[in-house]
């Protein structure tokens, strides 16, 4: 599927995520920083599939290939895209696999659009498996285990601050706060906070909603976890 080597530019509102997520990476180790850097590219390159896509048959196909890529990247060379190439390079040597990622697609799929409200069964799994494999990862490359949960309250708390539904919104926004504030309860280890930092700019972002990425009063909330670990 040729498309799917093009890599897709974020839009302006995605690339100030981006530039706020660098930040949290700033605050890892630094051996980790690269693969760190490169799995949240995956998560935006999976993301921008949903975004861009109108039909969910499409959308479907272009998530499978990715699904055999990752998959691929475990005994065959990455192809020509930068993620892939990225993440063969930093990621894998971490002793993170291609077939330890490919699950991350299960929970971009469970967003596809077929009509049928999104129940909690599926935000359960969209959230399980994007977000709690992503920490998981991110983790293994910090030394650090036990993220997913982390993960998981952080993916409900980003998909609810993107749903156009106010109830659901609202809804899940509750959940996830809830459940950010239970795997946040605790003093984050050093090595971690790069990582616990975007959950808190997660929960951030839905109790103070007039503040942007790039806000400073996020960028000091940021500063303040990365020191003390809260």
């Amino acid at each position: 599927m040729t498309d799917a080597l093009a890599p897709t530019s974020p839009p302006p509102a995605i690339e100030a995520v981006m530039r706020e997520q660098a930040l949290a990476v700033g605050y890892a180790p630094a051996a980790a920083r690269d693969g760190f850097a490169a799995l949240l590219d995956l998560d935006h390159q999976l993301a921008s599939i949903l975004q861009s896509t109108t039909e969910p048959m499409i959308g479907q196909m272009r998530l499978t290939w990715w699904y055999e890529a990752l998959e691929k990247l475990d005994r065959e060379p990455a192809p020509a895209h930068p993620v892939l190439q990225r993440l063969a390079a930093s990621v894998l040597p971490g002793g993170v696999r291609g077939a330890d990622l490919a699950p991350m697609i299960e929970g971009w799929e469970a967003l596809l659009d077929d009509g049928e409200p999104l129940e909690d069964e599926r935000i359960a799994r969209h959230a399980d498996a994007r977000g709690g494999v992503l920490f998981a990862s991110i983790g293994r490359l910090l030394g650090q285990s036990g993220l997913a949960p982390l993960g998981a309250a952080w993916a409900k708390a980003d998909l609810a601050q993107h749903l156009s539904d106010g109830d659901a919104r609202t809804r899940i926004g509750a959940g996830a706060v809830s459940a950010l504030d239970v795997a946040l309860g605790g003093k984050s280890p050093k090595s971690a906070r790069g990582l616990s930092g975007l959950a808190v700019l997660a929960r951030e972002s839905l109790r103070h909603p007039d503040r942007l990425p790039g806000h400073p009063l996020r960028a000091a909330r940021l500063a303040w976890h990365g020191l003390s670990g809260r």
